[in-house]
């Protein structure tokens, strides 16, 4: 256990952290599941901005970093391409 105040602080605010940004990681995985699972191309093209948004701000906040986010984005563009 740690000793000092501000290392008692700072654990405190490593787990809120933590919890906030698995929170929206999580979020944005299942969008990019959904995204994936979805067969019409109307709406899959209607919900791609949505979800490019979610993974350049998880990647902009150090969630993910910016090469995993731009490879999603880069593998749903051609997964809704491929759709009739």
């Amino acid at each position: 256990m740690a000793n000092h105040k501000s290392s008692i602080k700072r654990i405190r605010q490593i787990q809120r952290k933590r919890l906030h940004n698995k929170y929206y990681a999580k979020t944005a995985r299942n969008a990019v599941r959904k995204l994936r699972a979805t067969t019409d191309k109307a709406i899959a093209v209607e919900f791609l901005p949505k979800v490019s948004s979610m993974l350049d701000k998880l990647a902009k906040r150090n969630i993910i970093h910016q090469n995993k986010a731009s490879n999603l984005k880069s593998k749903l563009s051609k997964h809704i391409a491929k759709l009739a």
